[in-house]
């Protein structure tokens, strides 16, 4: 393994990071679980971030595959009928409860949340959009602009004018002790000032996370989005919610994580786990929205035949098996048991979710550091993020077994106190 890391460290770039002190090459997989190089198995928490969303090596999705590939047609383009795109953008326009909406195809989520900025912008001759704090969308220019985390940004430049929100930061002492109501009338009335104040004319959109991933799974309380859609509808501005990590049913309560606040978006982008392993993400948004770019465009490898392929068997798998309700079940096994453990675990600020999204702030990045290397030890791969690096956050598959729940709770647990016992 000390070979294989130094090669990759030798062509591929720096700031591409690796999780723990010795990286582990997963070699296989099966159901909720990988394998490394040296044969240690462990039970995954995080899913390829948030990306195996079934699993690994299900029949349904690689027999998918293995018919598409069986065909000889790997890639047309789109500028051939693809049935699969066809197929799965029915499903998804139906599930998004936009009206007449419409879905076009990309290759992440990235790229999904590139176009939703285009459309918007396009649509709203504005280059000024709202964004959350502490928010992630993409590594590439744009999505950059609208990312509202100082680890995450390589520059100030940006084609978007970008004007960052309260509705995530509860844990700020000006927010400490507000309920739910207050702090979002708070948040709304700081929309409105900043929309008085920070803002030349027209806005094209607000761009934001249900949950926020690389922020840690910090979240908005349920409601936030509507009370601010009320307030961007009176001025035209356009709600895109970026649903790379928050969809398919994750959350448990809702099937998009949006759909938590009781409201529908303009635009939703998606991608990750639809594809359970294979590149897919893409856009689905008012159809007026997506019919009104005046240029000719297409996504070379978005919607291709084998994403499609693998994308359909998902997201029937995931219907088929109601697996927004196994991620209702067991995740509230897991985060119910996380707080009550975190009552007699200094070392634990909080905790926080919803379904199988959930994270547990500990008190400082070297913390969260040696809780990775413990995970690891027994066995459960984890991930790390925050704001300052203080976040555990895991995501599972949602086809997460109840038994799994409590082995992967214990695991989590154990872990916890023994780095306790270290500090105390």
């Amino acid at each position: 393994m000390s070979d294989l890391l130094a090669r990759h460290k030798a062509v591929i770039p720096n700031w591409v990071a690796l999780y723990y002190n010795e990286p582990i090459e997963i070699v296989s997989g099966k159901g909720n679980r990988v394998v490394d190089a040296s044969g240690k198995s462990y039970l995954d928490f995080f899913a390829g971030i948030l990306t195996n969303m079934i699993g690994y090596d299900v029949p349904e999705v690689r027999e998918a595959v293995e018919r598409q590939l069986a065909t000889g047609v790997v890639h047309t383009s789109t500028v051939y009928l693809l049935r699969g795109q066809i197929e799965l953008a029915e499903k998804i326009a139906r599930l998004s409860g936009i009206p007449d909406a419409k879905v076009f195809f990309t290759n992440s989520g990235t790229e999904a949340n590139e176009t939703a900025l285009l459309l918007a912008t396009y649509a709203r001759k504005s280059d000024q959009v709202l964004a959350m704090r502490q928010s992630y969308h993409g590594r590439s220019f744009g999505a950059i602009g609208v990312t509202s985390n100082r680890a995450w940004k390589n520059n100030s430049y940006s084609p978007v004018n970008a004007t960052f929100l309260h509705g995530a930061d509860r844990h700020l002492p000006q927010f400490a002790g507000l309920s739910d109501a207050d702090y979002i009338k708070v948040c709304v009335e700081d929309l409105r000032h900043v929309l008085a104040t920070g803002v030349s004319n027209d806005v094209a959109a607000l761009i934001a996370e249900p949950i926020q991933g690389v922020g840690g799974f910090t979240m908005a309380p349920d409601g936030l989005f509507a009370a601010y859609k009320e307030v961007l509808d009176e001025e035209g501005i356009l709600f895109i919610s970026d649903e790379v990590q928050t969809g398919w049913g994750r959350t448990g309560s809702a099937f998009f994580g949006i759909q938590n606040h009781g409201v529908t978006p303009d635009m939703m982008t998606f991608a990750k786990g639809l594809g359970n392993g294979f590149a897919v993400g893409g856009i689905v948004a008012r159809g007026d929205l997506l019919d009104n770019l005046h240029a000719v465009g297409l996504a070379t490898f978005g919607g291709n035949p084998i994403s499609m392929a693998a994308a359909n068997a998902t997201l029937d798998y995931v219907l088929d098996h109601d697996l927004q309700a196994n991620a209702a079940r067991t995740g509230a096994l897991i985060i119910d048991g996380l707080r009550e453990a975190a009552k007699r675990l200094p070392i634990v600020t909080s905790v926080r979710g919803k379904g199988l999204m959930f994270a547990v702030e500990l008190a400082s990045s070297e913390l969260a550091g040696r809780f990775m290397e413990e995970s690891k030890k027994l066995g459960l791969l984890a991930g790390k993020g925050g704001l300052y690096g203080t976040a555990i956050r895991m995501a599972p598959p949602l086809t997460l077994t109840m038994d799994e729940a409590a082995e992967g709770l214990g695991i989590i647990v154990n872990a916890l106190e023994t780095i306790n016992d270290e500090v105390r």
